[in-house]
């Protein structure tokens, strides 16, 4: 049989067929030893062939085969630092949920997130969270970020999933798409699904006053079919996004305002730091190209590992002004 896992613990696959049966898989251990090097040989999204074991009680699934997958997002394991994550695969849209402050996201973080995903060939979506909290200062820093992003090229969506706003905008770009959520724990990932499927009441906790961190209430990716004809992959909030599998050359690359210019650096193997004539730097010099962009490419390009994990948003914006100072 064959079917798509909507849910991965690690040691048990939940897989569902496509005339709707669930079947709890397992995996038979040489996936483990073929050279695959993340944390989870199998992710949420793949497709699988499975058989029926037949030898207990329980009907249990063996999983033999994995399709190839069309693309996915991989993170660095937080803990393990030389292993990889797949967060999630065969993914259409991906979704980053970005809030100013309650948690506060980082444009390092967004940076790291949206580099992978150009790097993977998934096309990125920026959702600012939780518009109804913003006291004026917080739209003002908000109405900053989207303005950045969206003259890259970046479709930036402004919604409150606790009011509803933006939500028939949000549904109309996930209809017959596999769509994932991510960002920080907090930002409102599972609510925000909550909003756009009642039904589905996933678990939802409020920001810890004393730290302004989320507390996780997903445990694990888990995909669901929606009602509007919509697949969503909810995923556990990330504190971090360490970059994987990327040469020094080719990480300009993945910053669409860079590329563009690349051409027209003196050198091809310019890495727009201290390289003469670099119209990357040229363009940074007359504001047409983000400082805080600048910046997370400076840091992914020296690869700042204990950065991503540490940074606050204050951080960056300090660092882009000593940046533009010097």
């Amino acid at each position: 049989m064959t079917g798509i896992v909507y849910k991965s613990t690690g040691s048990y696959y939940t897989v569902k067929t496509d005339d709707g049966q669930v079947y709890e898989c397992r995996i038979k251990g040489k996936f483990r030893i073929k050279g695959i090097k993340s944390t989870n040989p199998i992710s949420v999204g793949d497709i699988v062939d499975f058989e029926l074991d037949n030898s207990t009680d329980e009907e249990i699934g063996i999983i033999n085969n994995i399709h190839d997958r069309k693309n996915y997002i991989v993170r660095k394991s937080v803990n393990l630092s030389k292993q990889t994550h797949i967060i999630a695969s065969n993914i259409d849209l991906v979704f980053l949920l970005i809030t100013i402050n309650n948690p506060p996201t980082t444009t390092s973080f967004i940076d790291r997130f949206l580099v992978t995903a150009e790097a993977y060939g998934i096309e990125a979506v920026l959702v600012f969270n939780k518009i109804d909290t913003y006291d004026e200062a917080m739209l003002d820093e908000q109405l900053f970020l989207q303005y950045i992003y969206s003259q890259i090229g970046y479709k930036c969506l402004r919604v409150s999933a606790q009011e509803k706003n933006g939500l028939e905008t949000l549904k109309e770009l996930m209809t017959n798409k596999v769509s994932m959520f991510s960002g920080h724990s907090g930002v409102g990932k599972s609510t925000l699904v909550n909003s756009l499927e009642p039904s589905l009441h996933l678990k939802t906790k409020t920001i810890s006053e004393q730290s302004m961190q989320g507390q996780h209430t997903t445990t694990f990716a888990e995909m669901y079919d929606l009602s509007f004809g919509a697949k969503i992959i909810d995923t556990p909030g990330i504190k971090g996004f360490g970059i994987v599998d990327m040469e020094k050359e080719e990480i300009s690359g993945y910053f669409p305002e860079f590329f563009k210019l690349k051409d027209k650096c003196k050198f091809n193997n310019c890495l727009h730091k201290e390289e003469p004539k670099c119209a990357i730097k040229e363009a940074l010099e007359k504001d047409e190209i983000s400082w805080t962009r600048y910046n997370s490419y400076l840091k992914i390009l020296e690869g700042d590992e204990d950065h991503y994990r540490t940074d606050i948003y204050n951080d960056d914006r300090i660092a882009s002004d000593e940046t533009r100072n010097k």
